[in-house]
């Protein structure tokens, strides 16, 4: 007899992370509800990391491989092969707090529209190097100029269905903003659990670091898509552009004040070294 309590499937992309898989696998294990699924989807592993996959069987419901297709669909993969009502994808390098899972299915139950829900998060680079970030979530407004959620929340499979999941041609990174501005398209909003209950790990080489590197090139992506939305809403969008033109020239100026000081005290430094001789 199918239970009558909400099903989730946690899906998790994995790429060569032998260093981190496991606690990863670890939270979501430690989420504890009665129909709950975890699946992992190898996106073309090493040994060392497969090895790890291995001694976790214990504690994974499901394990795809695949050749390495990146995130997008990776996520889509584990997404289609699941069996949860509700899907929660989270990165092999993260981990949530025990408690989100059911927060996350009670805020589901506060309205029909919600579309997403995400919590507040623990940005680190080790115990004393972090930065709390709250994401803003609300509505299609919320979302059209900047990710208002977290990439790894919590949504209903029906959703993801609806709008085609996420998009495999975004390989550098923003995917999950893309596919969150789909998912509110049609109406719905995001609710944000004001508790710090998921912890993303800054890394030299991380997805975020890399979507960075090619942010023009993945907004121009974004704007193309949802062409239609921007249109509707020209002068915010100019505003919006405009508004990072300055702060790219601002970050540019501070890097340049920084380097011509450098260079600076490297020229004056045998001058002082010289008068301090007399």
């Amino acid at each position: 007899m199918k239970s009558s309590l909400p099903s989730v499937s946690i899906v998790i992309p994995c790429y060569n992370d032998s260093k981190y898989i496991e606690t990863a696998v670890e939270s979501a294990y430690s989420q504890k509800l009665e129909n709950l699924e975890i699946i992992i989807v190898d996106d073309g592993s090493d040994e060392k990391t497969k090895l790890v996959l291995q001694s976790l069987r214990s504690k994974i419901n499901k394990i795809i491989t695949q050749t390495n297709l990146g995130v997008s669909a990776a996520r889509n993969a584990g997404i289609k092969e699941s069996s949860g009502d509700y899907i929660l994808v989270l990165d092999s390098d993260d981990f949530f707090e025990p408690g989100f899972c059911k927060k996350a299915l009670r805020a589901f139950q506060t309205g029909d529209n919600v579309r997403l829900v995400t919590c507040y998060a623990k940005w680190f680079i080790d115990s004393t190097n972090y930065q709390i970030h709250k994401p803003a979530g609300g509505e299609l407004k919320n979302f059209l100029y900047r990710n208002s959620a977290l990439s790894n929340s919590m949504f209903l499979k029906k959703d993801w269905r609806k709008v085609g999941g996420y998009d495999e041609s975004m390989k550098d990174g923003w995917e999950d903003w893309e596919f969150f501005i789909r998912l509110h398209k049609d109406g719905g909003n995001t609710i944000v659990i004001p508790e710090v209950l998921f912890h993303y790990r800054m890394k030299k080489k991380s997805k975020t670091s890399i979507a960075n590197q090619n942010r023009y090139d993945l907004l121009n992506c974004i704007l193309e898509k949802h062409s239609d939305l921007y249109k509707d809403r020209f002068s915010e969008t100019i505003t919006y552009l405009i508004n990072e033109l300055k702060k790219e020239e601002a970050a540019r100026k501070r890097v340049q004040k920084k380097m011509d000081y450098k260079i600076g005290r490297f020229v004056l430094s045998p001058v002082r070294f010289l008068r301090s001789l007399y």
